[in-house]
């Protein structure tokens, strides 16, 4: 046995059995393992990294909102490259959609598996830099010994997600990765830096948008009696007139030019504008009586009032949250949902951001201390016939179920 393998192994024994011994993993590393161990990866298994078809490949590469940042990323990331180290950047599922390296560190690369189309989660590798920030949804950086599975503990890497700054949703990641010596820590602030660039790039492109809409929205909303907003797609606020607006309207994906119901707003009419809508609100107020989480594929969301529903699809995060809400009607605290999500208690932090984020979107239909789906809704849950109830997720309250 190699001596990164046995100095992965004496470590995880220790994280996962309590130990406070000075050889004991970094905490975040801990709660990876123990997120990796719940779902049932051995760290002795050989995962499953099988790639997708180049078909399939080249369609996620063409859908990816990350295809025309490459040319910044890969500029940014190029010393690295000439030195030796691979850099990939993934999709959201952390399938492997495009590799830059020399011909040494790819074929390293080829044995792992780590190849265009792989998939690189917690899931179905363990820790790993790429699988690992997708999960705690920042940069992180993983030494050989400390990947779950043994047989990639002579290998490092260092990845931070990349999220649009506009409408929180994550689009990816970069990952720098090469064998287990040549990745230092100092190669996290690289990546990090690449991924802010790529995220200030998203806003820009968001801000000019917005711009141009409300050049055409404020003479029309000004001209209107009423209470009414011009909203981008992604919901943020272009004009407004007779009331004061949220910062951001959380939008169904299946809004149209007709009446509907929005959580925070009640009864509303809606019209196209060139780049956004016009939201006339009505009387109507009436609050939600009914709540279903379908998990059944891609997670659905969807709110019913007596005479009005609304669906949205939520992010995997937030799917995982309501998950383990419905789960426990009495509520759950902040450091519970962080054992929920990360299997680690002081990632409260992170909770109540993304408690924020989900009440913005859904109003009164959610509580706080503790947090829970308020006691008027009935809520249900829609499970897959077989599989996990989100793909691709490490939280403990999925594995658990």
């Amino acid at each position: 046995m190699g001596e990164d393998v046995r100095t992965a192994r004496l470590a995880r024994e220790q994280a996962l059995g309590g130990s406070d011994s000075a050889t004991a993993a970094r905490p975040e590393i801990s709660a990876s393992w123990r997120r990796v161990r719940a779902g049932g990866l051995a760290p002795g298994a050989e995962p499953e990294v099988a790639p997708l078809s180049e078909v399939e490949i080249e369609s996620r590469r063409t859908a990816s909102e990350l295809a025309p940042l490459l040319p910044s990323i890969t500029a940014s990331l190029e010393p690295v490259v000439d030195d030796g180290l691979l850099l990939v950047v993934t999709d959201t599922d952390g399938r492997v959609l495009w590799q830059r390296g020399r011909t040494g560190v790819r074929r390293l690369a080829d044995r792992l598996g780590f190849v265009a189309g792989s998939a690189w989660t917690e899931a179905n590798v363990g820790t790993n830099a790429i699988g690992t920030c997708l999960v705690v949804g920042e940069p992180v950086h993983i030494r050989g010994p400390e990947h779950y599975v043994e047989s990639h503990t002579r290998w490092s890497c260092a990845a931070a997600p990349v999220h649009d700054p506009w409408t929180g949703r994550t689009l990816g990641a970069i990952d720098i990765s090469g064998p287990a010596r040549s990745v230092q820590r100092s190669v996290l602030a690289l990546v990090g830096v690449s991924a802010r660039l790529a995220e200030a790039e998203v806003r820009a492109e968001h801000s000019r948008a917005l711009d141009a809409l409300r050049a055409y929205a404020a003479p029309v909303v000004a001209r209107m009696g009423g209470r009414a907003l011009a909203v981008d797609p992604a919901g943020h606020i272009a004009a407004v007139t007779g009331f004061t607006a949220p910062d951001r309207l959380v939008l169904p994906a299946d809004l149209s030019a007709d009446s509907t119901w929005l959580p925070t707003l009640g009864a509303v009419s809606v019209e196209p504008l060139p780049g956004g809508w016009l939201v006339r609100l009505g009387a109507d107020t009436a609050t939600a009586s009914d709540l279903e989480l379908d998990l059944r594929g891609r997670p659905v969301l969807r709110v019913s009032t007596p005479s009005h529903s609304w669906e949205h699809r939520p992010s995997p995060r937030h799917a995982e949250i309501l998950l383990a809400l419905i789960g426990s009607p009495e509520g759950r605290t902040a450091a519970q949902l962080a054992e929920d999500l990360f299997a680690d208690a002081t990632r409260v932090v992170t909770v109540r951001a993304e408690m924020s984020r989900l009440r913005r979107t859904l109003g009164s239909v959610l509580e706080a201390q503790p947090y829970r789906i308020a006691p008027a809704v009935r809520a249900t849950v829609l499970l897959p016939a077989d599989g996990p109830a989100i793909a691709g997720s490490s939280a403990p309250v999925v594995s658990a179920g």
